[in-house]
């Protein structure tokens, strides 16, 4: 009999299970790992379900960047079946004024704009400066990873889950109620989702654990990998 818990791992923007390869691979002796698809879902309900419709009765449950916010939708709708949540470069909240939100969907429709002139491999070379640290774009190997896998992404998807985050909820009030083991992971150099926000999770979510993963950014799995693991493989066993 297999006791491994099952461990849902849901990919942010731009991204699918090349993200989570080695948390997959470094984790697979404790738990059993799954990278979930969200099926062309446009909002972040929507994509809960998507989680939802194939998962097992109880499961962990780690969610990066947009994937985050699915994971706390996930955990809004069926709050007695995530054993362990983990929150990795993400946010809770909505737009915080409406000029924020018009900055978002001017910058947002920039992308779908370069998707359609370009192709999804320019937005992809795009979408690497955006989402690494000035110093790790000299790290070949990573940033050809990084543009490999959003370059796979479809236009359709890309405005899916455009979507979902100019529609996203805010999860303020949820944080105080979630009540089993959590992991807040953030990139020490993440200009996206900087380390402030996570420790604002981390003031609210009573049993929580903030992590900052030293020089890195928005990309901590791939760009720290084994520190990732590590803090994912302390929180499973805890």
């Amino acid at each position: 009999m297999d006791d491994r818990p099952h461990l849902l791992l849901l990919p942010g923007m731009l991204s699918d299970d090349a993200f989570w390869r080695a948390q997959s691979e470094a984790l697979a002796d404790v738990a059993r790992v799954k990278v979930v698809d969200y099926g062309g879902a446009a909002s972040i309900d929507d994509m809960a379900q998507a989680v939802l419709a194939n998962a097992p009765e109880s499961f962990a449950l780690a969610g990066h960047s947009l994937g985050g916010r699915v994971a706390l939708a996930v955990y809004a709708q069926v709050p007695q079946r995530v054993r362990k949540l983990g929150l990795l470069c993400t946010d809770y909240r909505g737009h915080l004024s409406a000029a924020a939100r018009t900055a978002e969907i001017t910058a947002r429709n920039a992308l779908l704009d370069s998707a359609a002139l370009e192709g999804m491999a320019g937005v992809a070379r795009q979408w690497a400066t955006h989402v690494l640290p000035p110093a790790r774009l000299d790290d070949a190997r990573l940033v050809a990873a990084i543009v490999a896998m959003a370059a796979r992404q479809s236009p359709t998807a890309l405005a899916a889950q455009i979507q979902a985050g100019l529609t996203r909820p805010d999860f303020t009030e949820l944080l105080h109620t979630i009540t089993c083991s959590t992991l807040i992971c953030a990139g020490e150099e993440d200009s996206m989702r900087p380390v402030a926000v996570h420790q604002a999770m981390a003031a609210a979510i009573p049993h929580s654990r903030l992590v900052i993963i030293a020089e890195a950014g928005h990309m901590v799995a791939m760009e720290q990998p084994e520190a990732v693991s590590a803090a994912m493989r302390r929180w499973l066993m805890s």
